[in-house]
Order: structure tokens, then sequence, then C-alpha cells
């Protein structure tokens, strides 16, 4: 099977991860998408291979010829982003011709300085209607496609290879039951990249926000002095967030405050953010920030009208990986030996391998060879998924 092919198979599967949940995985579709890929591996001969209780996914495979190198991990997760909910319709662009693309719903992918470098390649697109869902089914489809190879009969030599697909990535819990001494690798990389050659070990410092309001609904009628409309008052509170400190106004190290969902009434309403910042100082002071407003709106509307639930998600991964500077070398030797220009820079985002390094595996991020993640307009080529496996490969050859 191709990286293609499995790709096409991994993004039929809804994994959809959502933070209103409670469980682990978050989606019950995750440990479907999970089950599969550990039959696939089992079917490779990986005989470990198995899925947790939590839909995690591990599996080893064994060193040829190279006992003696350090284990190494390869990590990429299965659920995708909620940004557009609904099932992945994906279809081929054969010889894509480097200009504007009409997806099937009418959305056109256009005005992007890297589409006229993809020209020739064969580009990979969603009806419109969803996400595609290479953040993560990418990685997951090139980890999948080098373990066949490594699994094969004419397999080349290489060191020890881990492998772990996690659930929830997306919503921060990618981490939360990972079985570090289980999954027994030396040093990690995530494949959760965006364009061919991405090569991070800078991320943000990453929370989550819930803001609760609690108001009075009385009939407009006779409302005055006595109605507290929770809808209002939340959009007071987004209204005391600076504006210019979104992500539509940000970029490079600068931080943000998201507002990514709102929904509410007169009795009550909830706003749910993300908090980012590369700094930590930064950082803590975003954070700050949120119960110093909902103290000020309390103390006009009284006490407990506001209140705001903060949860850290992940941190800065640089203070750990910036430590083991050989791992980044053998990740750009790899590159280049494959053709591929290196680019270092920090990712607007955050991977597992945040958690990860601070758990005592540093694990920088790798490159999908994917575009314009969590959106309709979500892409990849099939040049670049096939180009990211022989980086792969290189790796775990050379490690």
């Amino acid at each position: 099977m191709t990286v293609t092919e499995r790709f096409l198979n991994y993004v039929s599967v809804e994994t959809t991860s959502s933070d209103r949940s409670e469980t682990s995985p978050s989606t019950p579709n995750q440990k479907v998408l999970g089950e599969m890929l550990a039959r696939e591996l089992r079917e490779m001969g990986v005989a470990d291979a198995r899925m947790d209780e939590f839909g995690y996914v591990y599996g080893t495979i064994p060193a040829k010829g190279r006992p003696e190198h350090p284990a190494v991990g390869l990590i990429a997760h299965m659920d995708t982003s909620d940004a557009v909910k609904g099932p992945t319709r994906p279809r081929i662009i054969r010889q894509y011709d480097g200009g504007p693309v009409t997806l099937d719903s009418g959305v056109v992918i256009e005005g992007f300085d890297f589409l006229p470098s993809l020209a020739g390649q064969d580009l990979i697109v969603t009806s419109g209607d969803s996400v595609l869902g290479a953040d993560d089914k990418a990685g997951v489809a090139e980890i999948m496609t080098l373990c066949q190879r490594l699994t094969g009969p004419d397999a080349p030599d290489h060191c020890r290879v881990c492998i772990a697909f996690t659930p929830d990535e997306e919503i921060g819990r990618g981490t939360e039951h990972f079985d570090l001494e289980h999954f027994g690798a030396d040093y990690g990389y995530t494949v959760d990249g965006g364009a061919l050659g991405e090569l991070e070990y800078e991320c943000f410092n990453a929370a989550s926000c819930r803001v609760l309001v609690r108001g009075v609904s009385i009939h407009p009628g006779s409302a005055k002095n006595q109605m507290k409309n929770a809808a209002l008052i939340a959009m007071e509170f987004a209204g005391l967030l600076p504006p210019w400190e979104r992500p539509e106004h940000t970029e490079g190290y600068e931080g943000f405050y998201h507002l990514m969902d709102m929904r509410g009434d007169e009795e009550e309403a909830e706003l749910r953010y993300i908090i980012r910042d590369h700094d930590a100082e930064r950082f803590a002071a975003r954070k700050q920030r949120m119960p110093e407003i909902a103290a000020f709106l309390n103390s006009r509307y009284g006490e407990g009208t506001v209140t705001v639930e903060l949860r850290d998600s992940y941190r800065n991964m640089r203070e750990i990986v910036e430590k083991h500077p050989a791992i980044l070398e053998k990740a750009r030797d790899a590159f280049l030996a494959c053709g591929v220009q290196p680019v270092t820079m920090p990712i607007r985002g955050g991977t597992d391998g945040a958690s990860l390094s601070f758990r005592g595996l540093p694990c920088p991020n790798l490159s999908t060879g994917g575009y314009n993640f969590h959106g309709r307009k979500e892409l990849i080529t099939v040049q670049a998924m096939e180009k990211m496996t022989e980086v792969l490969e290189t790796l775990v050859r050379s490690a």
C-alpha cells in the first residue's frame, strides 16, 4: 500500500476530538482508527503492536544490523481539528497547474504564496466541507509506510524504531496517558509539521480557558434593573481583551488570545479560549489577565457572575531540546540527504513532543508536507508525503 493509499484510507475515518468530553479518547472513532493501525502493524509483523484502553497505539520494530544505536521514537496523532466539522471527502488533482483551485463546495483556494511552488505535483484537497486531516493523518501515513519498508524482506539496516500514535493532541491532551516507559525510545520526533523541510524545536507555551457567565433572565417587558444578560456580559469580557493580540493580527514570536467558541443566552453564556506565547513570562501575564477581567466584571455585576477555568496544555520545548543538538543535526542531515532544504522556525502551535520533552524524551517536530491546517483549504501533495517517508527512512538508517 502506498503512502497516498494509506492517507486516503485514514482520512475516511472521522476522528475529530472534542474538548467538551471528559473521556479518553474524547471521541470514539479515534479508537476505530487506532485499532485499524494496530491491526495493520501486526499484519506487517510488528508483534507487540497494540492499542491500549485510552486509544494510544504502540509498536516496536527491532534494530537490524545496528543494535548498538539509540532507539528512535516516531510519533503522530490520530485526531483532527474540530474547526470545520464533518466527514472528509478528498480528491486528487493530478499535475496541479499552480493556479486557483475550486473545491466541490465552491470554496476557492487561491492567493497563497506557496501555491506556484506546488505546480506539477499531485494535490490532495477536500470537498471544501471539512478539514482534510493531513494534520496529522499525513504523519500517521508516512510513519506507517516507513514501518512497511522496515518490516519487509529487503529492509535496510536501521536502529530500533519505537512507534506511537496518540489521540486528542488537538485539544492538548495527546500525552495525558502516554506510557513513556513502555514506549522505550531514547529520543523521538513528532511528524506533525507543515511544509516539507520544516524542523521545529520551539513552540508556544499553551493553555485553555473556559469563561462561564451566569446571568438573570427576566421578561424584557419588566427587565429594568432586574435582568443580568449573560450573553452581553460575555461580550464585555471579550471586548476587554486587546484586539491586536488575536491570531489574525500576530506572527512569529507574537502571542495571542484566541476565542474558539461562544454560546449563550440571558441566563448563561460560555466563552472558550486558547492562550499562547513563546515567552514564559508573557504567557504567565496573559493567563493572569483572564481572572483579572473576571474580577472587574464581578465588581460590576456581582460576585460569581463570571468564573474562569484555566488549564495548562504544554510548554515551550526549546529549553529541553536545545540541550540535545545532535538529534537536530540528525534530522537536518536526513533532510539534506534526501534533497530537501531544512527550515528551522518556531511553531505557532504545539505538538505532543513539547510535553514529552519535559517528561524526559527530547522530541523535536518534523514536517508532513501539508498546508492550511484546520480549515477547508487544507491540502497536501502526494510527492511531499513520499519524500517525507524517504526522509524518515534515512533518519532511522543513520541514527
